[in-house]
Parts: C-alpha cells; structure tokens; sequence
C-alpha cells in the first residue's frame, strides 16, 4: 500500500488488538487476573502493529522480546503476537534490506524456539523445521510481493499468488494447531489434514471471496463442535476472508456478511451459559467482527482510486495524442495549400506558356528544348500533385511504385537533354539492395546532377556510378571542370545538407567537393544493413511511392 495516511497505520493496531482479544477470550486469557490485565495485554501486542509500514524492524524487535516475555509469564497473548511476528517479519522483508531482515529472523527463530520448548515440550533436531519456518515463510513471501508485478487487471489471472496464500493458510493453521493434534476427539492424522484443509481455504480468497467467505464460516462451526484445537486458527483465517470480501463486493452484500460473521464468531466464542452474553461484550464482538471490514473497504477505495486515476491518465494521454495529431493534419493541410498557391499555379503557368511558345518556334533546338521544359513541367506538376496529396492525407494509398533504378535513367535523359554530357554506370548487383536505399540514392542522384546544372553549365561531363561494395551502396556523381565561365543559377544552399542527412538516416555518410582537377566530386555510401532493420521496423501498410517511403522510413 502506498498511501502514506495515518488511517490504515490506526486500522493495523485495531486489527492487531481484536485479534488478541478474540484468541485470548477464546482460551481464557483472564484467568485470576483482572480484565484490564488482558487489555493491556492485548494493546501491547496490537498497538505496534500500527508503525509496522514506517518502522518494521523495530516492530519486530518489540515483538520478538514480547513473544519471550507472555511466554515466561505464562500469558495467552503469545498465541497473538506468535502470529503477528511473522507479519512484521513479512512487511520488514517487502519494505528493508537484507541488513536488517536477517536479524529480524533471527530473532523470530529465537522467540519462536523459546515460545515452543516452554512449558513443557520437548524441543529435539525434529521440531527445528518450526522456528525455521516461522521466520523463512514470511521474508520468502515479502520479498516476493516486493518484485515487480502486473496492473490489477493481470494480477487477477495468476494463480501463483493464489497459491502462496494456500501456502501460507496452511503453515498458519500447521504452526498455530500442531502442539494440539492429539488432546481431541479426531485421531492425529485427522486432525492434522482438517488444519491442512482449512488453511488451503486461503488460497480461494483472492479469486473466489464469496466461496472462501462461505467455506470457512462452515469450517469456524465445524471446528468449534468438533475439533476445538483449530476453532481459533480457523476464526482469524475467517475474518481474513472477511476484510478481502469486503474489499470487493458492494454494501449489501458486505452488510450480509457481516451479520453472517457476527452469528458464526459468536457461536464460536460465547461458551457456557447465556448469562455470560453482556452488552459489552456483545458491542466487542461487533467492534471485532467490524474490524476486517473497516480495513477492506478502505483498502477498496483506494485499489478503485488508484484504477480511477490509472484510466483518467490514460484517456488524458490520448486526448492530448488525438489533438496532436489533428495539429500536425491542421498544419500538413495549410502547408499544402500554400505550396499548391505558390509553385503549383506557376509551373503550371510556365507549361501552358511553353506549350504555346512551341507551336510558334521553329523546329531546331528551341523547339526540342520547349517540348523538353513542357514534359518536365507536367511531370513536376505530377509529382507536386502526389506530394500534397501526401501532406493532407499521410494514409493515402498512391499511384504505382517508379523502380528507383528508373528514377535514375529518367533524371540522367532529362540532364542530357538539358546539356549535360551524363555518363550512367549503374551495378547489376544494385537492384538487389533493400529499396529504402536504392530509392535515397536515387534521390542524391537527382540532387547531384541538378547541382551540376547549376554550377557548372550545359556543356559539362559527368559520371553517375552505382554499385554495391561489400556491405554498403556506392553513390557517386563525379562533374568535369565547365567548358567556360558561367553565371550560377539560384540556390537555396541547403542541397549538399539535404543530401547528408538522407545519408545519415541509414546509417551511411556523404561528401562533397572540388576533386583537384577544376571538378566536383559527391561520394555517398549507404549501408545495407541497416537499411534492411529499417524495412523490418517499419509497419505494414498499403504500398507507397518510393519516394514516399523512403522519406517516411528516413
């Protein structure tokens, strides 16, 4: 529990204080003694119970000296804080180190050692397996609730911690019956499997609280009738099961389990004549039966708090995710309409002017070089069309995929005709690379040739070479020195950094520069493997245009 609230702290020490009063009254706790001997008794061994969150070992400490001192004196309360060690040794496991759990079982190995050899039972090498247990079972399951677990909704499905708790039913009923298995009516293998099978009750009241509920009320009355030596035992796993019920189920019903409970605990308890049933005693019985339920209600709120809180985060996470999203459509939405309004509308102004001007001009090299700037403007106005469509629908299933291979013979005609003298050397072996790659080298390859229009004029020499080269695709785009001076075009600048970080996505590196010889020199390498662990992680989705998925996948 991570509440850090003084309540379930007040509801610890009340249960630990009706627990001693229901199993010292059971077995005449009073005596000679007064009343209020037992009472102080009894706050000494449930008052601790509230610091046991914030100070465990200390806890263990008072009960473990406590434990030695009821038991010198003779006193019932051994049988409470005999049950509440453990608890103490459980929590100290779950919340400390093992600095301090090892001394803390120690401890309880001891005073449970002296608590079982006095008075008067023999304590031989066969009985060693009892203090042992008493302080091993609790660190064994504290440090295992301290491991990390599912959500709520997971742990309600596994069946080893159902399992544990039948576990330690059992060691609880063994350990708090067996110096009593034969001075009843049942035979002593009887009596032992009737405690066996009363403490694997437990493991039902996780998963099953109505059922256990049930089967342990008709076990208490069982075992008052007729095996008196486990009543006690029996009654604590039954107000257990009680607070889990509780925790779970809504107030009518937890209203009918409570009367159910008050009956059962009071024809376990109230022994002799009616006289004996006073109001107060009456109000204690109540109080105790009330207990368990005080604590699993309360512990509800919280588990249904922590659920509560859980799903409104979750939904929160969401909502913030959806309108995200339907910020970056909003703006993908208003990007494209701003590209469509500003080189839409021209390019397609420079096609129909083209389109007019080659009918006009002669035939020659004009007009080749007008057909050339009209099919290059459609092919444009295609691809912007294909990209903005993109940018208000990231979804959208597209046009059929171009082979990048074909990107790149298409870019190396459209050079020439433009004036370049492209020289292509494109590897067999290149086709065999992942298409995330080969579609990034096409795009350096289109990038690299526009740059030696630019710069270097019609009329220049240029070699594309692709190829694979151990485990990486080699791009290089190698330029001669321009045949005269020429003034350059217009340039954003941010090719050469464009081209770099298309590289870079994969894993792989570009350079770019003078070669020495008046030339320009781009060298790209693209590793493949990567590339392929890029393809792997990707989703599966409708088939895209490469160039799309390339830069997706970048």
């Amino acid at each position: 529990m991570r509440s850090r609230g003084p309540v379930l702290d007040v509801c610890l020490a009340a249960a630990g204080v009706v627990l001693d009063l229901l199993v010292s009254g059971k077995s005449g706790q009073s005596g000679t003694a007064p009343w209020w001997i037992g009472g102080i008794f009894a706050l000494l061994a449930g008052v601790p119970m509230g610091f046991v969150r914030r100070r465990p070992f200390a806890v263990c400490l008072h009960q473990a000296i406590f434990l030695v001192v009821c038991d010198r004196l003779g006193a019932h309360t051994s049988n409470t804080v005999q049950t509440l060690l453990p608890v103490a040794v459980a929590m100290l496991a779950y919340r400390g180190t093992w600095r301090w759990i090892v001394p803390a079982a120690v401890l309880t190995a001891v005073a449970t050692a002296i608590n079982l050899a006095d008075p008067g039972i023999a304590f031989t090498s066969g009985t060693w397996y009892l203090p042992l247990g008493m302080s091993a079972v609790p660190v064994v399951i504290g440090r295992y609730l301290r491991s990390p677990i599912e959500p709520v909704s997971g742990v309600e499905r596994r069946p080893g911690l159902d399992l544990l708790l039948a576990g330690g039913g059992v060691a609880f009923m063994v350990l708090d019956t067996w110096t009593e298995w034969n001075g009843g009516q049942l035979p002593v293998w009887a009596a032992g499997w009737f405690a066996i099978g009363c403490g694997l009750t437990a493991g039902l009241a996780r998963s099953l609280p109505a059922t256990a509920f049930t089967l342990q009320a008709l076990l208490v009355l069982l075992a008052d009738q007729n095996a008196g030596f486990a009543a006690n035992s029996m009654q604590g796993l039954f107000l257990v099961t009680l607070g889990v019920f509780a925790m779970r189920a809504p107030w009518s019903w937890t209203a009918v389990a409570y009367l159910v409970a008050s009956g059962v605990t009071a024809l376990n308890i109230v022994e002799g004549e009616l006289s004996q049933v006073t109001p107060p005693r009456v109000a204690a019985l109540l109080a105790m039966v009330a207990a368990p339920i005080v604590i699993g209600r309360y512990v509800g709120v919280r588990r249904a708090a922590a659920d509560l809180e859980l799903a409104m985060a979750e939904e929160a996470r969401q909502l913030i995710a959806e309108r995200a999203r339907a910020d970056l459509l909003a703006e993908r939405e208003r990007i494209a309409r701003d590209v469509h309004d500003i080189v839409a509308h021209h390019v397609a102004a420079m096609v129909l002017r083209a389109g007019a001007a080659q009918y006009a001009a002669p035939s020659g090299p004009v007009a080749e070089a007008l057909s050339d700037i009209r099919s290059t403007g459609h092919q444009v106005l295609e691809d912007l069309r294909g990209l903005l469509n993109v940018l208000r629908d990231p979804e959208l299933a597209h046009l059929p995929v171009a082979a990048p291979e074909e990107v790149v013979r298409d870019a190396v005609e459209r050079m020439n005709a433009a004036g370049l003298k492209v020289e292509l050397r494109l590897g067999p072996e290149t086709e065999l690379a992942p298409l995330v790659t080969r579609a990034s080298a096409a795009r350096i390859v289109q990038e690299g040739l526009t740059n030696v229009l630019k710069h270097a004029g019609p009329g220049t020499s240029a070699v594309v070479e692709l190829g694979v080269a151990g485990d990486s695709l080699g791009v290089n785009v190698l330029s001669g020195a321009p045949p005269g001076p020429r003034d350059a075009l217009p340039s954003s600048g941010q090719g050469i950094a464009g081209m770099r970080e298309r590289a870079r996505a994969l894993g792989g590196d570009l350079s770019a520069g003078p070669d020495g010889a008046g030339g320009w020199r781009l060298a790209a390498t693209l590793p493949l493997e990567r590339a392929d662990r890029v393809c792997a992680e990707t989703p599966s989705r409708r088939r895209l245009p490469w160039w799309r998925e390339e830069s997706e996948t970048s």
